[in-house]
């Protein structure tokens, strides 16, 4: 069960205390990693970065990132983190300062196939950016619902989280074009 926080919530319980949280500063190596101007949105004490092995994107160097509060808002640095109705806004809470990029798609859907490896790589290049993919199953209908998809392959930008652009189709040149738009700003 996750532990959700409203955001002023979360801003009253940073301290001094509070151990930095993770930050992607563009780098794989964790000891670049840590920030100390970033914090974990629940302000916790015990936040651990950890380096992931071989198996996490094709170029094996993912860094996990887990808060001891919230287990459920973890994701995966340089590679596309699944995600469902449970998970979805723990990982977006838990990374207010970031861009996060959904991918939400389905099963049966040819251009979601096709434009899958190509998410990948983003997610392998912007390291600065969460990338997350969500199966619009009949278990997952209600987040994608409050997500207001209409077809898939559907991309939702969110900054601050909040949706603040959307890509329908597979559309790669718009998508990249989105992500750097909302990055830079």
């Amino acid at each position: 069960m996750a532990l959700q926080l409203s955001l002023s919530a979360s801003s009253s319980l940073r301290s001094q205390n509070s151990v930095p949280c993770l930050s992607s500063s563009g780098s794989s190596s964790s000891s670049s990693a840590i920030s100390s101007s970033r914090w974990c949105w629940l302000g916790c004490k015990n936040v651990s970065l950890l380096r992931a092995g071989g198996n996490v994107g094709r170029g094996g160097n993912g860094v996990v990132v887990k808060c001891s509060v919230d287990t459920t808002g973890v994701y995966t640095v340089g590679t596309v983190t699944d995600v469902d109705k449970d998970t979805f806004w723990p990982i977006v809470n838990s990374a207010p300062d970031k861009t996060v990029v959904l991918d939400m798609y389905t099963q049966w859907c040819g251009p979601c196939k096709i434009i899958a490896p190509k998410f990948q790589e983003l997610a392998e290049k912007y390291l600065d950016v969460v990338f997350l993919k969500l199966d619009c199953n009949q278990e997952n209908k209600p987040l994608a619902k409050e997500l207001g998809i209409r077809v898939v392959p559907t991309f939702k930008i969110l900054k601050g989280g909040k949706i603040v652009k959307e890509v329908t189709g597979a559309k790669f040149d718009d998508l990249l074009l989105a992500i750097d738009t909302v990055r830079s700003s």
